[in-house]
């Protein structure tokens, strides 16, 4: 006798939709604040930067953190509060990080800045780490992954939104170039983010919502433990040296990068000849997971957060150069363009078959491109401009057909567009240069789930921790973000020729993906044998 689906409580889950819609609206509207503060803090591109490192790298200092403590203590600490208290616990530092940009705003401390979007940040990895096993409990387990892709749906909204919502309010109108910012505009958008996100803790405070947890056994694993803080240590070495030294900032990035992906390599070897402590590290296809969600969201976020900065050239879109009040369209189509893969995506939840699926794969993302269109002319964008971007979507309609919802050709055929689009870009001007350099967003928008179904693939009762280290590897969009602006401050290079950066990452996963498939095909598990899990 089969057993009744537990019911999916609706009114939880509209309620912690909200918080994944602020994460996608904050983290897409840090594309308006960086050029605004680069030209408030009088900043070079690297600096300008940093924001997005104080915002990624705090995701990857939250969950070491988490992990460092339920290893110590033997036991998932998250687990033990519940996740409506994880959400509660991190929306409560977010209102924190956002009241403290009031006053580093006031103060016109860039370093205040930096640490606050740090706090808020802090706060999102609690709430991210603590928000998506929470969906999965607020219903049955076997419907769990469409209510992740409803959120996921709903966070997409939130990035393209934010950017212009945030220009509004900054600037007071968008696209408007003679506007100036006030501290008045910065102190209000950032009251009412803190108001809100107070509002949603104390909804979820006082409601009846089920605590969230799980039976699930912790796994300790002292060296992979070990092995992450040797990482951070050397990260922090080298922040330190670049803060107290005049050696050149690109030398001291890339060893970031070389000390991250080393590291990484020299655990899995370690643990291949003795994995005792090593817990999930001692899988190889996790290892080149890690190294793909670092690349993939590194990638992710350089092609947007350096865009203002090409952007502004003169002669690159326009004449004079674009002002940071007129970007807000540009930066909302590459965030609207990860909104349309996801949507796409997520057409798998209804179980349409055959010709319905066909046709829906092909009419969901013109309609979510229509929703960006009209968004930005809502707020008084000429949008005229943006329809031939219509060949990139048509582009990655025949990606995803061709990639058959398998991870590994998906991830190989979006890559491959990818890699082409941004060579595009670097070798023309205007709006061609434009629409491949967003492409980019279309092609990352199903990336993330390819990577993290082959990483935690055939890790057995390890793939908690595999999830939790993967999740770590959001760090890429602190370091190769400003990689890329240290590439372009050079002179010799400059911002246009740096998104050669972006490209190289794309071709890099194509590497990663066949290497993951050998490396599963090795143990018995054949990917691209059988349907994934959607996009």
């Amino acid at each position: 006798m089969s057993q009744a689906k537990q019911p999916t409580n609706t009114g939880a889950l509209a309620t912690l939709v909200i918080v994944f819609f602020f994460w996608g609206f904050i983290a897409a509207s840090n594309s308006i604040f960086i050029p605004f503060a680069k030209t408030h803090f009088q900043l070079n591109q690297f600096e300008s930067q940093l924001i997005g490192s104080a915002f990624y790298g705090a995701y990857f200092i939250g969950s070491l953190i988490l992990f460092i403590l339920s290893n110590l203590f033997g036991y998932d600490i998250l687990n033990k509060i519940g996740y409506k208290k994880g959400i509660i616990y991190g929306l409560g530092i977010s209102v924190v990080g956002a009241l403290l940009i009031i006053p580093s705003a006031n103060a016109n401390s860039f370093p205040a800045i930096l640490g606050s979007f740090f706090i808020v940040a802090l706060g999102f990895s609690l709430q991210q780490t603590s928000a998506q096993p929470f969906a999965i409990t607020l219903g049955d387990p076997s419907t769990g992954s469409h209510r992740l892709n409803l959120a996921g749906g709903v966070n997409s909204l939130g990035t393209t939104l934010g950017p212009i919502i945030v220009s509004f309010f900054l600037f007071g109108s968008v696209g408007n170039a003679n506007t100036e910012v006030t501290v008045t505009n910065i102190n209000t958008l950032y009251l009412i983010v803190a108001g809100v996100f107070a509002a949603v803790a104390l909804f979820f405070a006082f409601s009846k919502l089920p605590e969230g947890k799980n039976d699930e056994k912790f796994e300790k694993a002292n060296k992979a433990a070990s092995s992450l803080l040797m990482m951070t240590f050397l990260i922090g070495i080298i922040i330190i040296v670049g803060q107290f030294t005049e050696v050149p900032k690109l030398t001291l990035l890339l060893l970031s990068l070389i000390s991250v992906v080393g590291i990484l390599f020299y655990s899995n070897n370690q643990a291949v000849k003795n994995p005792t402590g090593w817990g999930a590290m001692k899988y190889q296809q996790l290892i080149y997971g890690m190294i793909g969600i670092f690349v993939y969201v590194g990638v992710e976020v350089t092609i947007d957060n350096n865009f203002g900065a090409l952007l502004r050239i003169p002669g690159y879109l326009t004449e004079a150069g674009l002002e940071e009040s007129q970007i807000s369209k540009y930066v909302s189509l590459y965030w609207g363009s990860l909104m349309i893969g996801r949507w796409t995506g997520a057409i798998s939840v209804f179980n349409l078959k055959g010709m319905s699926k066909t046709i829906a794969t092909i009419i969901v993302p013109f309609f979510a491109f229509g929703v960006v269109l009209y968004v930005n002319n809502l707020y008084g964008s000429d949008v005229s401009d943006l329809f031939g971007y219509a060949v990139y979507i048509a582009l990655a309609i025949a990606a995803f057909f061709y990639g058959q919802e398998k991870p590994v050709k998906t991830l190989i055929a979006v890559s491959a567009l990818a890699t082409t689009a941004m060579l595009i870009g670097v070798f023309t001007n205007g709006l061609i240069s434009v629409y491949s350099f967003m492409a980019g967003g279309l092609c990352c928008s199903v990336m993330w789930p390819c990577i993290f179904s082959l990483g935690v693939g055939g890790l057995g009762k390890y793939t908690s921790q595999g999830s939790a280290f993967l999740i770590m590897m959001i760090l890429g969009g602190a370091i190769i973000p400003p990689l890329q602006g240290a590439i372009g401050d050079n002179s010799a290079i400059g911002m246009h020729q740096s998104y050669l950066l972006a490209a190289a990452c794309f071709a890099f996963l194509i590497y990663l993906a066949i290497k993951m498939k050998n490396v599963l095909k090795a143990q018995g598990l054949d990917f691209d044998a059988q349907v994934g899990g959607g996009h």
